[in-house]
């Protein structure tokens, strides 16, 4: 027979359970804090049995089964986190400044291991590297293996088809529909709340963006970034992606007077889950511009940065132009209506995917008499890879309506 004390005893149990204001365990939020600790432990020794390819980090070994993933992340920004445009700051950073950039950009303690040894920091491992760790393995950036490999075991999220292989590589792979999940992404895409800031805002703000944004409850970032789980991370440096989110409308309108006319034109964020563009380093100018009969440039009538303008010091605001999930810009621009016909009005949309490190790297080439002649050759190397990524987005013309020279009124159609 059960006595009276311990129901008494197990009936308060429950009730302490119900009214408890802790909250329920969030699993994706437990993973995600172990699967990106900071920061993240060495692989250590493969498990027996494994063979030197299921051992290898090295992405190409990935790519022997999983070739299309490879494919595609290869063309990506993520397999060039380690570029020039990191290197040649590496070379003027102690280890621990360093490492905060490597968090991101090589987050794999391999991967630290490299650099160190490269840049010959203090602290840099003396130990042989083992097998597993290929010598191009920082090179390599956001590798496959900073996603999906933790002490030598695979994580990814649910399969869609089923796996025959048996036994299955790498003993197969642990599930978590955390891969699915914006936060997975904000370990990089977001400052901690206590981060870097210019005027208020925090530099890295992308997730808090988009959970304030309408999409929250409809889309991940993988929804629009890595579509049908291809391994393409498009951003603004892609022109479909910019057209996918910005949406142009342009028409004309009444002038102030008899002679003159007036352009309207509308900017609307309608398919970014997040500020278009999210933070600082590019810039997106939305340029007007009159042509003549003979398509030749005649003069420009506005130039509209849409972005968030810092000076390279981190330290000043100039101006954000940035538009929210949802939101829109109006520009309006009255102009002297030509006597010729055949004229048009032109818009450009000009995208500079790297303004703001462009600006930062043209004003440390001011110092290129202090630089070491390698670090100069990637600082010059970087400063041209950026500027190479520059395009036009879009550009539209539209016919002016014809004017009765005679009335000096508008002809209608």
């Amino acid at each position: 027979m059960i006595c009276l004390r311990s129901v008494l005893l197990l009936l308060c149990s429950f009730l302490l359970l119900a009214c408890s204001d802790k909250p329920p365990e969030d699993p994706v939020a437990t993973f995600l804090a172990r699967h990106w600790a900071d920061p993240l432990p060495a692989q250590g020794a493969p498990p027996p049995g494994y063979t030197a390819i299921e051992a290898d980090l090295n992405p190409e070994a990935c790519a022997q089964c999983h070739e299309a993933q490879w494919q595609q992340w290869r063309t990506s920004l993520h397999a060039h986190t380690m570029g020039a445009s990191i290197q040649w700051q590496l070379h003027l950073l102690d280890q621990k400044q360093g490492n905060s950039c490597l968090r991101c950009h090589a987050p794999l303690a391999e991967q630290k291991a490299l650099v160190a040894i490269q840049q010959d920091w203090p602290a840099a491992p003396t130990s042989a590297i083992p097998d597993y760790v290929p010598d191009n393995l920082a090179e390599s950036g956001l590798s496959c293996a900073a996603c999906h490999v933790r002490e030598h075991q695979r994580y990814g999220p649910p399969a869609q088809k089923e796996v025959s292989a048996d036994p299955l590589p790498h003993g197969g792979f642990t599930v978590s529909t955390a891969f699915a999940d914006s936060r997975f992404c904000a370990t990089c895409h977001q400052f901690p709340e206590d981060g870097p800031r210019v005027n208020g805002k925090l530099q890295e703000d992308t997730y808090a963006q988009w959970a304030a944004s309408p999409y929250k409850d409809k889309q991940h970032c993988q929804s629009c970034h890595m579509p049908e789980r291809q391994h393409l991370f498009r951003g603004i440096h892609d022109r479909e992606m910019v057209l996918q989110a910005l949406a142009v409308e342009m028409e004309f309108m009444p002038g102030r007077n008899e002679n003159e006319l007036g352009v309207r034109v509308v900017l609307r964020n309608q398919g970014a889950g997040h500020h278009f563009p999210t933070y600082m380093v590019p810039k997106v100018t939305a340029v007007l511009e009159l042509l003549d009969e003979q398509g030749r440039r005649v003069s420009e009538l506005t130039r509209y940065v849409i972005g968030w303008g810092v000076d390279v010091r981190l330290t000043e605001e100039y101006f954000d132009t940035r538009i929210p999930a949802g939101g829109e810009r109006e520009l309006q621009v009255f102009f002297r209506q030509p006597a010729a016909v055949g004229w048009q009005l032109e818009l450009r949309l000009e995208v500079v995917p790297g303004e703001h490190y462009e600006r930062t790297f043209k004003d440390s080439l001011r110092h290129a008499s202090v630089l070491e002649p390698k670090v100069l050759a990637l600082l010059q190397q970087a400063l041209a890879e950026t500027q190479a990524k520059r395009f036009i987005a879009l550009q539209r013309r539209m016919a002016l309506p014809g004017l009765d020279v005679s009335s000096g009124h508008e002809q209608k159609p």
